[in-house]
């Protein structure tokens, strides 16, 4: 059994363009399809947010409307009830990543508000793309990279092709016209090759030890791989 640590937001809400917040966490997909395939492969989840606060569920992705139905909005629903490390995490500024054998960031809007400024986060992600352990980010959740800025003030993810929410999605759902920035459009700026997949579709990108995922549906592909790299 190894240890595996979920980054998580510690938002609940998303600062727009005009300066109204728009409530928001992380995506329960992302989180609990991830946290499903760990734990039955025998792993152990250590959660870590900024400052050790409590994550907030995004309450659109629990909706079944998001979740292929009832059925699956109430799956979704059980996995994250039973997911009691989300009520008990650890602060981020005490994570000693020689604890972990793996590294994993969940999306939704929040890290679009604090892991994307959170330069405790981005030495761990440096530290963690250096060490060559699985580093999976998905969906919203690569605007961690955008904190995560090398010695010589370069992005230190620039030159890694990655999957991350793309512009057109943004637009799809609603938000591209009301967002201060997009995620594909500054993750490009910052030097990364991003990888655009169909709309809504899996699309899951392996650079070398990163794992990078577009949206909640390649939630469950991205960690079918970070176990065949911990196998």
């Amino acid at each position: 059994m190894s240890k595996i640590l979920f980054v998580m937001t510690g938002a609940d809400h998303w600062t727009l363009a005009d300066g109204t917040e728009h409530p928001t966490g992380f995506w329960a997909e992302e989180a609990a399809a991830p946290y499903e395939a760990f734990t039955a492969a025998g792993h152990e989840v250590v959660v870590a947010t900024p400052g050790g606060v409590v994550p907030t569920v995004d309450q659109g992705s629990l909706a079944p409307e998001v979740n292929g139905g009832q059925d699956g909005a109430d799956r979704i629903a059980a996995i994250l009830d039973s997911f009691t490390e989300l009520k008990n995490p650890i602060r981020l500024e005490d994570v000693r990543l020689d604890d972990y054998a793996a590294v994993l960031y969940p999306g939704g809007h929040g890290p679009m508000e604090d892991l994307a400024v959170d330069a405790t986060s981005g030495r761990l992600l440096v530290d963690a793309l250096a060490s060559g352990r699985p580093l999976a980010v998905v969906c919203h959740a690569p605007a961690a990279f955008l904190a995560a800025v090398a010695e010589d003030g370069t992005n230190a993810f620039a030159g890694y092709r990655v999957a991350a929410f793309t512009n057109a999605e943004e637009t799809q759902a609603g938000f591209a016209d009301k967002a201060r920035w997009l995620l594909e459009t500054r993750l490009v700026e910052a030097g990364l090759d991003v990888r655009v997949g169909e709309p809504w579709a899996p699309n899951v990108v392996v650079d070398r030890n990163l794992i990078t995922g577009q949206n909640p549906a390649s939630s469950a592909p991205l960690a079918a791989e970070v176990l065949k790299k911990l196998a």
